[in-house]
């Protein structure tokens, strides 16, 4: 008698352990088609989208050129308008070669943006 009681609770426990099993097969497989549903939706409406441009922190135009200045002691940089600033450095001017110096008395002119991250890496300690 002991023995039809354990092989009873033996079967029942397996079942119920396929069970589980194939509900969480279920779920999954229902998720993941859902998640890929919703990407692929992203994806189209990217897509139709027309593509971003990336503006700098002062809102810097490809055809805008910089001027570099000496403000305080430091060199800031100047959008082409000369009044609006683009970015606050680090670099001390009396630290800069006495030419470099004189051309940010006026204004150093920078024609394009890798010229003057160029210019910046160079002076930048």
């Amino acid at each position: 008698m002991r023995n039809k009681y354990g092989l009873g609770f033996l079967s029942v426990i397996l079942i119920l352990a396929l069970a589980v099993t194939f509900a969480l097969q279920y779920s999954y497989r229902s998720a993941r088609e859902k998640a890929e549903a919703r990407i692929a939706a992203a994806e189209e409406v990217k897509s139709a989208q027309p593509e971003e441009t990336v503006a700098a922190d002062g809102h810097a135009l490809k055809e805008d050129c910089y001027y570099l200045k000496n403000v305080n002691g430091y060199v800031v940089v100047f959008l082409s308008d000369k009044k609006t600033a683009y970015e606050y450095t680090d670099i001390l001017c009396e630290e800069l070669p006495k030419s470099v110096q004189e051309e940010l008395v006026n204004g150093k002119y920078i024609e394009t943006q890798e010229e003057l991250y160029g210019f910046l890496e160079n002076y930048s300690s």
